[in-house]
């Protein structure tokens, strides 16, 4: 099952893509391959990392530190994570999503309503439409399969840390595939037409489309910075956490 056109393809591919032609087997799956580039960057981004696989979490812990990634703390349920992302306003939570006792997707939610500011990359073994949509939907920023390279993983703290969002191809297909079977939403139309400017309703097309932020500003001529800002404005209208969210409220309204 396939995508319908090229936006479906492109949509929610805000950041470069996760290579998901492995799939994990078992819930330690395997993260490979030594991280070469981007790791300065993260070394400022502190890390809450969040699953009940005890012996994952440490070799997560381990590799990441190994490559100056500040670890906050470490929760193995979902209940504990929320608490911790109180007490230790971590950037960036790394979150499984099944989980003992609360889910990942309620802990996002959750997460999402007390620290804004805080990020949430989902690292797991599902790729299931409706999980993906779920976690997206709940406020996650990112979703990368457990057997991910650290290499993209490190990436994706770093996306999420800085508001973008890392989701591949393949999952950001699904995903609009799902949204578009889905009723429209009138209500988001109206949202849209009444709370954006015609240029802010540009850039959200543009986000819908898969453009990252130097494409919209080459597409409309404007500065990067300009293009932050509007995005900005677009996600503070619309009462939403991230671009990611931000497209599929545009497939939904049938702007795209």
């Amino acid at each position: 099952m396939g995508p319908a056109n090229r936006h479906d393809h492109a949509a929610l591919a805000l950041a470069p893509a996760v290579d998901l032609s492995r799939r994990g087997q078992e819930k330690g799956g395997r993260l490979t391959e030594i991280a070469t580039t981007g790791q300065e960057a993260a070394t400022s981004v502190r890390v809450l990392l969040v699953d009940d696989h005890d012996l994952f979490r440490t070799g997560l812990r381990n590799l990441l530190e190994e490559r100056g990634v500040q670890i906050a703390g470490e929760a193995g349920a979902g209940d504990a994570a929320v608490r911790l992302v109180r007490e230790l306003t971590p950037d960036v939570v790394v979150m499984d999503l099944h989980m003992p006792g609360m889910s990942g997707i309620e802990a996002i939610k959750q997460i999402s309503a007390v620290a804004p500011l805080t990020r949430v990359l989902v690292l797991t073994i599902s790729d299931q439409d409706d999980d993906v949509l779920d976690a997206i939907l709940a406020g996650a920023c990112g979703y990368l399969l457990k057997d991910a390279s650290v290499e993209d993983l490190i990436r994706g703290i770093e996306s999420a840390a800085i508001g973008e969002s890392l989701v591949s191809p393949a999952i950001a297909g699904k995903v609009l595939q799902q949204v578009r079977a889905t009723t429209a939403s009138p209500e988001a139309a109206e949202t849209i037409r009444t709370e954006l400017s015609e240029r802010e309703i540009d850039v959200l097309k543009l986000i819908a489309n898969g453009n990252d932020n130097a494409m919209i500003a080459a597409e409309l001529h404007i500065s990067p910075k300009t293009v932050k800002n509007h995005i900005s404005n677009i996600l503070m209208k619309l009462q939403i956490h991230n671009r990611i969210q931000a497209a599929v409220f545009a497939v939904r309204s049938g702007l795209v």
